[in-house]
């Protein structure tokens, strides 16, 4: 990607005036340049010395007459789905920037380039070419807060080329085959994790960490290689800011001490005695297991660290500010120390819950998982979020599957007697939280109900997108109170009823859908045989596994009650006609 292609040549142009011209701009190359008509080819000896031609020629110097237009050289064949987007605005927030590549097709990645420019630069990748082709005709150019957008392809070394033979080139995937070694989560690995460290400092110091014209915020940014976002109209009048800053994690580690550094003098200058903390912003999602069972792990990292750590209750949260806050007491280096282990520990968590939802996401039909909100894609304070806009093609976080609103059901999740009390927390809190967060209704059924098993049984009442999100919950805290063993994979067992006369459907001639069926979710699916029908006219089919496993077989076996439902359903009689209107 070192290769560039420089337009807009004037036709006197010679190889020693792009000598002249990259000696000028002291731009390391490997001379000669090529010079065609109208344009030219220079090769640069790495990525960085190319960007640097690219930010300091590109529409800015003139060589005879004309001025010069720079980019990377991109062979037609490669000319796939991988875009480089330049001249982004240094302050605009990564859910903004998500949310304008989502409008032409599904963004496989978008990975920071570390430049010397003011400006941002990132590398994207998208699903198809077609999706590429839109977005740089339709974003190059484009104005963005006073910014110019300039959007060009990059070489994409997993392009298929064309041709019948694709197939048999070394290097390249078949066409139509996966990219195994394609991000898949949005991930931004060159240059930040995807969950980024939000902090809260005390209002008074918001002025020294900007510094003059922004001179100290810029020197942070630059020396961390972070992105850094002070939401200071954010709460007017508030005592404290939430500051976010996207890295790496060694990045935003260095950006935070930095950042206590400056407080800690403006403290002493100012005769500020109060001390001031480290407090961290983390989503609720993943504090049960930053505390471990019985607090343990948090105890380990105030052990290993010498600091003190208390995290703000769960009454203080609320549907639009679904994170806690971690406060850290110590001196800096131990402060520093806490939020590496701490943010270690949410990053962690975050990663394993996003590769199981990415596992198996795509196989669930009829759930619109982007709108489950289920992780957080955008936080308070760091923009709009974008897990509240559908992606394209979505339909608003309603299930694709039926017209109009999707219809209850009801699920008997049988979980171990003994995490009842953790379902349903302290004077009915966590139960009364998960209920108004999934939109289910949760009840826990009485223990005669089961008789002497070790079980009891929740019963969730709801639409398929209450159940993702209240089974999800329930798995995962199962798992954060340590019901299971460390390596030990939640497992549970789900009932369903369904009509006494389509039971037949789901288990299929000699047993082939049910079986299907289970190959396909990896659950145990069970209709047992000589049940008597309930009132109702309906029998129970059993459903075992781990979470994403039975949430498939759940949806499978909707599908096929979907399905005989509708044969049921009375067809017109064929060659009839509507009744015409008599002639007057």
């Amino acid at each position: 990607m070192n290769k560039l292609y420089i337009g807009n040549v004037s036709a006197e142009a010679s190889e020693e005036d792009f000598e002249a011209i990259f000696d000028q701009w002291k731009i390391p190359h490997n001379s000669p340049a090529l010079v065609k008509n109208g344009y030219a080819f220079v090769d640069c000896p790495d990525e960085k010395a190319a960007m640097k031609a690219i930010d300091v020629l590109s529409g800015k110097v003139e060589l005879h007459g004309k001025v010069l237009e720079v980019e990377h050289s991109v062979p037609k064949r490669q000319r796939s789905c991988k875009l480089q987007i330049r001249n982004i605005p240094p302050h605009m927030q990564w859910e903004v920037l998500d949310g304008m590549l989502a409008q032409y097709g599904a963004v496989e990645s978008c990975e920071q380039v570390n430049t010397d420019t003011e400006t941002a630069v990132v590398n994207v990748r998208y699903g198809a070419k077609d999706q590429a082709r839109l977005a740089l005709e339709k974003l190059n150019e484009s104005m963005m807060e006073n910014y110019a957008l300039k959007v060009s392809f990059i070489p994409d070394e997993t392009a298929a080329p064309e041709g019948p033979s694709a197939g048999g080139r070394r290097g390249y995937n078949a066409r139509g085959t996966s990219r195994s070694g394609s991000p898949s989560l949005g991930a931004r690995p060159k240059m930040q994790s995807d969950i980024p460290l939000r902090i809260l400092v005390p209002t008074q110091f918001v002025g020294a960490i900007i510094g003059k014209e922004g001179a100290t915020i810029r020197n942070i940014t630059k020396q961390t290689h972070s992105k850094i976002d002070i939401h200071r109209k954010e709460n007017a009048g508030a005592a404290e800011k939430p500051i976010t800053i996207h890295s790496t994690p060694e990045g935003c580690s260095n950006a935070c001490t930095t950042i206590m550094e400056i407080m800690q003098k403006e403290a002493l200058d100012t005769k500020f005695t109060e001390e001031i903390p480290l407090k961290i912003l983390a989503h609720n999602n993943f504090v049960g297991r930053l505390i471990g069972k019985e607090g343990r792990n948090l105890k380990k990292i105030e052990e290993d660290t010498v600091t003190k750590i208390t995290i703000s209750a769960l009454q203080d949260l609320t549907m639009y500010n679904p994170e806690r806050t971690i406060t850290v007491k110590g001196t800096i280096e131990a402060c520093a120390r806490a939020e590496e282990e701490l943010m270690k520990k949410i990053r962690e968590s975050y990663e394993s819950d996003m590769a199981a939802m990415n596992l198996q996401s795509n196989l669930i039909p009829g759930l619109n998982l982007n709108a489950l909100g289920l992780f957080p894609s955008g936080a308070p304070g760091m923009g709009h979020s974008m897990s509240s806009i559908p992606p394209p093609g979505a339909h608003g976080g309603c299930p694709s599957f039926g017209q109009g609103h999707p219809e209850s059901e009801t699920v008997h999740l049988f979980i171990p007697a003994l995490a009842v009390g953790a379902i349903i927390g302290k004077q009915g809190q966590h139960i009364k939280q998960l209920s108004h967060f999934a939109g289910a209704s949760i009840k826990i059924a009485p223990a005669e109900d089961v008789g002497a098993k070790p079980h009891r049984v929740v019963i969730i009442a709801g639409p398929p997108e209450a159940q993702f999100k209240a089974q999800c919950r329930i798995f995962g805290k199962l798992k954060e109170e340590n019901f299971f063993g460390p390596k030990e994979e939640v497992k549970l067992e789900a009932h369903i009823k369904v009509p006494s006369f389509a039971a037949g459907r789901v288990i299929g001639k000699g047993g082939k859908t049910v079986n299907e069926l289970q190959n396909l979710t990896c659950a145990e699916v069970v209709v047992p045989r000589d049940q008597t029908p309930d009132e109702n006219d309906q029998v129970i089919v059993k459903i075992s596994g781990h979470f994403f496993a039975c949430q498939l077989a759940q949806r499978k076996i909707q599908e096929i009650l979907a399905q005989v439902k509708r044969q049921q359903q009375p067809k017109p009689t064929s060659g009839a006609q509507p009744p015409q209107p008599r002639r007057k």
